[in-house]
């Protein structure tokens, strides 16, 4: 069991070789929230955009959050804005456990941190914080099949069913991105915010069209492209084995001689996936898990309040 001080600075937790030491999932998860939070006045996840429909006139004891003051400007009467659909969030973290997202660099022999580590500690924060905001989160685990699939709650319950599916999860098998996101966008009946952890080591075209079918049922997608540091900048210098995850084999080689081009296709790749995603306005970060958790998810954070406003 890992105890916390009181007087701890939760920020230092948002660097993955700290986190690396802590391992209940639901601890590291916590911590993350508190140093993500520092210093923010409200929550930042907010409930999905929806269709503006009319304007009303402004009756006393009406929510002032609601005013037009473009109109009020141009006006100089107070008018309301009305809305089609008004919905609570409802967030689906989908999460890559197959056996590449295993790979691990970061921290050291007796704390290793993995992609999968950052991915499920990113899925455990979001969900925390959707359900303190008393708003839905539910989850998807997948390799090259669905292995777990928890549908959304804010029941008070539901965060810990959520770290307990996180923290069992093997990694052990091929992946197969494009056909589990045709899955879920069928099971999702109700509109939702979708983020995809995952390296997205899989065939692109079959992502596109997992993705396309996700948007076209009108839900709202994030895509976290999680890597290690190593993937990203080839840092390998002696001869060296390389054993393949995913049933991919072993090539014993000179890193030297493969760098630049291996730079080169990671990059390629990187912005194709970027390329799919703008095309269907889904946001697209790439995540080193090397690096602190607050830069990405607070952009991620920033990018949903700044949605919310427009």
């Amino acid at each position: 069991m890992t105890v916390v001080p009181q007087t701890t600075d939760y920020r230092k937790y948002l660097d993955p070789r700290v986190l690396a030491r802590v391992h209940s999932l639901d601890l590291r998860a916590r911590l993350v929230i508190e140093g993500l939070m520092t210093g923010m006045h409200r929550s930042p996840l907010q409930g999905i955009s929806v269709e503006f429909a009319q304007h009303r006139q402004y009756v006393s004891g009406d929510d002032v959050r609601h005013v037009d003051w473009k109109v009020f400007g141009k006006t100089d009467k107070i008018y309301l804005k009305q809305y089609l659909q008004e919905t609570n969030l409802q967030l689906i973290c989908v999460v890559d456990a197959s056996e590449s997202m295993a790979y691990a660099s970061v921290g050291d022999r007796d704390a290793r941190w993995s992609k999968f580590d950052h991915a499920t500690a990113i899925a455990a924060a979001l969900s925390y914080m959707a359900i303190q905001q008393q708003d839905s989160a539910g989850l998807a685990v997948f390799d090259q099949e669905l292995k777990h699939y928890i549908k959304p709650s804010n029941s008070p319950g539901q965060w810990k069913i959520i770290t307990h599916e996180l923290s069992i999860t093997p990694r052990l098998k091929k992946t197969n991105t494009g056909r589990i996101l045709d899955q879920l966008a069928e099971k999702l009946h109700h509109r939702s915010v979708v983020v995809v952890l995952s390296d997205f080591f899989d065939d692109i075209e079959s992502i596109k069209k997992g993705l396309r079918h996700l948007r076209y049922k009108k839900h709202e997608v994030i895509a976290f492209q999680v890597l290690d540091p190593h993937e990203i900048e080839f840092p390998f210098e002696d001869t060296t084995l390389f054993k393949g995850l995913e049933e991919l084999g072993e090539l014993l080689t000179e890193p030297q001689a493969l760098r630049d081009g291996y730079k080169a296709e990671l990059q390629a790749f990187t912005e194709q996936m970027q390329k799919i995603c703008r095309g269907m306005h889904i946001d697209f970060t790439r995540m080193n898990s090397g690096e602190p958790l607050d830069v990405a998810l607070s952009g991620f954070l920033a990018t949903r309040s700044a949605s919310i406003k427009t």
